[in-house]
């Protein structure tokens, strides 16, 4: 059998049946230290699509590059087929300073596909696109919430893309959200270059939180294995059916003052359940919040201080046919007796 090509990327070549770490330049800090992006290269002995997954497009969204670290242990890889590519901080400048943004105060996800000659943020976008999403079939793109709001792990797909579909319910998190796609996002960027990308989203900015990793790194070789650049799993659990949420909204905080919440993510609500109450400090004042529709709760504020009109929770609404508290309650149960994790292995 004839060995498969090498893969080239940012002027280097990784063999067929190897995995190597390649440093793309970015550009230089104030002070001359030189800032790289680093993308670890699985290339495949046997033919396959080519996969990217990225992790910390906002810097402060810390919880990708832990399921990216835990992917990269997997004994798995080592029977890939195709290609894997992954870059666990795309945001290294958000990343040190703990910043979702970059030092010119953009979000990098509004900024794709960039530019070479552009700002800060349009070169960061430019490399990434040129190097990482053009070489690619199809990606995996990690985040979390932002700092004070935490997310039930969910993947969020464009809407009337049946393939998307198809690869969100084998990714298997509890919730498929469809969601628009956003001008200068990675996602809309990607799809006009005919890559489709699932945008995971799970926890809270600047935290690790065990379930929403383990759904996503679980996700990631369910995913891979649906592509068939893994093989099949003997014995793997059938996947509880993800819930198909086609619309959310906010419910906000009716005034300032101290939150309390009497719901969190996960549950099952119907329109009108008090979800928390908004007290002054003085304890003269105690305002319901309440929920604007039937839904399951997909994401919160977690800061108890809150302004008026602060976001405080997110309802997506599922669908009638969806047996809604049979799923979430599947969850936690799947990911401890799910045989695709050996503890010894990837913790």
């Amino acid at each position: 059998m004839a060995r498969r090509p090498e893969f080239g990327i940012g002027g280097h070549t990784v063999a067929a049946g190897e995995r190597r770490t390649i440093e793309l330049p970015v550009s230089v800090l104030s002070d001359h230290t030189p800032v790289t992006m680093s993308v670890h290269v699985v290339h495949g002995r046997r033919a396959g699509p080519t996969l990217f997954v990225s992790a910390s497009v906002h810097g402060d969204e810390v919880i990708g590059v832990e399921i990216v670290r835990r992917l990269l242990r997997t004994r798995d890889l080592k029977s890939v087929r195709g290609t894997l590519l992954v870059v666990p901080i795309v945001n290294t400048y958000g990343f040190l300073n703990h910043s979702r943004y970059l030092p010119d105060r953009r979000d990098l996800n509004r900024c794709f596909p960039g530019s070479d000659s552009g700002s800060l943020a349009a070169r960061l976008a430019d490399v990434f696109t040129t190097e990482i999403v053009a070489r690619s079939d199809v990606g995996i793109d990690l985040h979390s919430a932002a700092v004070h709001r935490t997310n039930l792990p969910q993947i969020r797909i464009s809407p009337d893309n049946p393939k998307m579909l198809d690869l969100a319910r084998a990714f298997g998190a509890p919730v498929i959200l469809t969601s628009p796609v956003r001008d200068g996002s990675l996602r809309g960027s990607a799809a006009e270059l005919g890559v489709d990308v699932l945008l995971y989203e799970a926890g809270e900015g600047l935290r690790f939180d065990e379930l929403a990793v383990r759904v996503g790194v679980s996700g990631i070789l369910r995913t891979m294995r649906h592509l068939e650049m893994l093989p099949a799993k003997r014995g793997a659990a059938a996947r509880a059916r993800s819930l198909r949420c086609d619309r959310s909204r906010w419910v906000r905080a009716p005034v300032g003052g101290l939150l309390r919440a009497f719901r969190r993510e996960g549950d099952i609500v119907a329109a009108g359940t008090v979800l928390g109450a908004v007290s002054d400090p003085f304890g003269e004042k105690d305002l319901p919040i309440k929920a604007v529709m039937d839904g399951i709760i997909i994401g919160r504020a977690m800061m108890p201080i809150v302004n008026e009109g602060d976001a405080v929770f997110h309802i997506a609404a599922v669908r009638a046919s969806d047996d809604a508290e049979a799923t979430v309650d599947d969850l936690a149960a799947q990911m401890r007796a799910d045989p695709l994790f050996d503890e010894d292995e990837i913790i």
